[in-house]
Parts: C-alpha cells; sequence; structure tokens
C-alpha cells in the first residue's frame, strides 16, 4: 500500500501553504499528489503549478470533470501535463453531478455510464496517437457531412516507455459505475471508504473486471491485479478525539446532505448502503434547510471511524492493516488540521506511521 496526498480544492486562502504541503509530501517520499475541481479552481493549472515544485510526486486529478472538456481536449491536457512532468501524470476522471454539470457546465446529466464509456475510448485512443476516428451514442468525431478531419495527437510521451499508458482512473460510487470502473479504468478513486464495508464494492469492481478479461490467462490471478484502488481518507492525528469528530463531521455533512438534490445524492445513497439510512436522511434535511452546524452535529461517530483515520497516532497506525486487507493500494490522506503547521505535522506523522506499519 502506498500512500497519496489529496490537496482538495484551491482558492481557500491557503494556496501558497498547500504547494508547501504537496513538497512536504514529495520530501516523505508519498506516491501521488492529488488535486480537485468542481466550480472554483480547475485541477489541471494547480496540478502543473505543483509539478513545477515538486522532483518525484506523481500529479493526479481527482477529478477532471466530464462534461467540462472535450475527450480530445482531455487527452491534450494530460499528455502534455504528463511530458512537463516528466512521466509523473495521473488521470483521473469523474462525470459530476447533475446540478453542476447542467448547472455550470450546461451539458445534461443522462445516459453517465454510456457517456463515460464513450469518453474514455475516446481519451485512451487519442492517448496511444492513433488518428481518431469514433462513432458512438453521444460522440461522433470527426462530424459527419462537414470539413472535420481525423486527427492524431502530436504530443508524445517524455518519461514514459513508448507503450506505456498514462494510468486512468474514475471517480466511482454506485454499483454499476463501480462494474464500469472496474472494466476500462487502471484505478479507482474513492470517497467515504470504509473497509468494513467494502466487499461489494469490490465485487462490483471485480464483476467488471471479468468482463474485460482482465487477470491472468489461466485464471489463476485476481482480475484486480496490478488495479490501483484509491480512497481519499480524512486524517486529524489528535489525542482529543472531540476535536477529531468536529474537525471532518462538516465535510461529511457537506456530501451527504449538499451534495445534489434531496432525490439524486451519490454520497447519501452510498451513506445509506453503509447502514446509515436514518441518519442520512436527518443529515439532508438539516443541510437543505441552511442548518450546515446541526448536519454536522448530526453525522454519527460510527460514520467517521469508519471512512476517517482519527487519533493518536497508535490508534492509525492500528487501523491501516484494515485498508491493506481491504484491498487498498494506494490511501491517499487529507489532513486536517487548525493551522497549516498542524497540517504539516500529519503529513510527516503518517509517513511514519507507514513505516512503523511495515506498509513504507
Amino acid at each position: 500500500m502506498r500512500l497519496g496526498l489529496n490537496l482538495g480544492y484551491w482558492g481557500a486562502g491557503n494556496n501558497q501553504a498547500n504547494i508547501a504541503l504537496a513538497q512536504e509530501a514529495d520530501q516523505c517520499g508519498y506516491s501521488v499528489v492529488w488535486a480537485a475541481e468542481a466550480y472554483g479552481s480547475d485541477a489541471v493549472t494547480v496540478l502543473t503549478w505543483v509539478g513545477a515544485r515538486t522532483e518525484r510526486i506523481h500529479l493526479g486529478s481527482a477529478v477532471l470533470q466530464i462534461p467540462a472538456r472535450t475527450p480530445a481536449m482531455t487527452a491534450m491536457t494530460a499528455a502534455t501535463l504528463d511530458v512537463l512532468s516528466g512521466g509523473r501524470f495521473r488521470l483521473g476522471l469523474g462525470v459530476s453531478g447533475p446540478q453542476v454539470s447542467e448547472g455550470w457546465h450546461g451539458v445534461r446529466f443522462d445516459a453517465p455510464l454510456g457517456r463515460t464509456r464513450e469518453y474514455v475510448d475516446i481519451v485512451r485512443m487519442a492517448l496511444r496517437r492513433e488518428t481518431v476516428r469514433y462513432a458512438g451514442t453521444h460522440f461522433t468525431l470527426p462530424l459527419p457531412e462537414g470539413p472535420g478531419k481525423a486527427l492524431k495527437l502530436t504530443v508524445r510521451p517524455d518519461g514514459r516507455e513508448e507503450d506505456e499508458q498514462i494510468p486512468l482512473y474514475l471517480a466511482a460510487v454506485g454499483p454499476k459505475n463501480l462494474e464500469l470502473t472496474g472494466e476500462i479504468a487502471d484505478g479507482w478513486l474513492a470517497i467515504f471508504f470504509s473497509p468494513e464495508h467494502s466487499g461489494e464494492l469490490r465485487t462490483s469492481l471485480t464483476a467488471g473486471a471479468i468482463r474485460a478479461g482482465k487477470g491472468t490467462a489461466d485464471g489463476s490471478g485476481s482480475p484486480l491485479t496490478g488495479f490501483d484502488i484509491v480512497p481519499t481518507v480524512p486524517v486529524v492525528v489528535t489525542d482529543n478525539m472531540d476535536l477529531a469528530y468536529a474537525a471532518v463531521a462538516p465535510y461529511a455533512a457537506l456530501y451527504i446532505g449538499g451534495m445534489g438534490s434531496r432525490e439524486k445524492n451519490f454520497y447519501n445513497q452510498l451513506a445509506c448502503r453503509m447502514g446509515f439510512e436514518k441518519e442520512a436522511a436527518v443529515i439532508q434535511d438539516h443541510y437543505l434547510a441552511g442548518r450546515a452546524r446541526d448536519a454536522a452535529a448530526a453525522v454519527p461517530r460510527e460514520f467517521l471511524d469508519a471512512t476517517s483515520l482519527l487519533g493518536p497516532r497508535e490508534r492509525i497506525r492500528d487501523r491501516l492493516a484494515a485498508y491493506a486487507e481491504a484491498g487498498v493500494t494506494t490511501l491517499s490522506i487529507s489532513p486536517y488540521g487548525l493551522s497549516m503547521p498542524m497540517r504539516h505535522a500529519m503529513v510527516r506523522t503518517m509517513a511514519e506511521v507507514f513505516e512503523e506499519a511495515g506498509l513504507g
């Protein structure tokens, strides 16, 4: 199991401090640093900035929004960032949600599975530097009966072997999306991952991988061999458990209560599948009524313990084994602290704890 760092969204007034946090992770031997985008900062600019100020750590998008870019533009962007960073880029993609897709990008949130499949097909085709011709339900290249020409990406790999591809990840929550991820992606970007509730999630991933014929030819190897399972896990290293729960509860409440409408909130549905159906309904009621503090207070500590790493370093160290046993291959932490020195200390502490646990 490798260690990663998720910087989340940019623009909260801590930009330069987050650069220093990424540099800290680079020096501590972290595998990858991720950046996100929603309707504020874009992930590409952030990762370019981070890449110019780090040396070894990989740069991951978690995620680039599918409705925000054509598949050809995503391939161009991925290839460019990969070349500039010397082969350090990892491409994470996601469909976002209906509110952002339709409200911000003006793209209908319909047939997300089919659209994602075709999108990934075209991105991979372009990154293989094939001449791109595609006739799908959602994407057609070139457009028929016009002057469009089938083209080939001109950017060549630099820092990778000629046949080595940029790793492609999908952010997925629901069972069908997880099956698709296991089938067509190189890794899964997970949120609210609980080792104790991961069995069905791995089953869905495995079903997709089997459908794609992944695994060894004689069937002796796991279909998920080489597949990167990457949950982002909030971390608070402290002896004060009340402080730890209070630090991460607003984040959980935002997603369970406010990331989507009452009828379509993937994170709320995930909490329900984990056995927190009543609590998820209360959180959503509070959040949609504008009572964010009440929503945070309603997040069960059991949910936070299941999906976060909280407490003294010994408690966190002992908890890491559960993630490794659940098949996690890259544990990406999101350090929560009252100050940047505290967050820096958590990045260093997690590297030490990994070593102590025999995982580094």
